[in-house]
């Protein structure tokens, strides 16, 4: 199965999607709570899937995307967005995310994003 690094500056929802995730085979490489550290685990570890929240303290979604795209092209990344953030999803969407997710997780929307992108 795919490994999947979670960025999300919420404990809560890093902890509901890794269970999500891992109850379904994939395995977590890594887990930060915001763009900066993200890019510092992609140092040591290439997951094949980022999930990276858009709205994070530190570095945004946004720039940590620019980024990853820059420095690890292979690596397919999923927004995470809460609702009203339409403008940002197209605008990750433009910089090269693969497709994203939205808040409150459904699990079989969750599954069915990730399952397109890693199999």
């Amino acid at each position: 199965m795919a490994k999947i690094l979670i960025v999300d500056d919420s404990k809560i929802f890093r902890k509901i999607l890794r269970t999500v995730l891992t109850d379904n085979g994939y395995e977590i490489v890594g887990e930060a709570g915001n763009g900066q550290e993200a890019l510092e685990i992609l140092k040591t570890v290439t997951p094949d899937l980022v999930t990276l929240d858009i709205t994070m303290p530190v570095m945004d979604g946004l720039e940590a995307l620019k980024n990853i795209k820059t420095s690890y092209p292979s690596v397919k990344v999923v927004m995470v967005s809460a609702a009203g953030q339409k403008a940002k999803v197209m605008e990750a969407l433009k910089a090269g995310a693969s497709d994203f997710i939205q808040k409150p997780f459904d699990a079989d929307a969750v599954l069915s994003v990730i399952g397109k992108l890693t199999s």
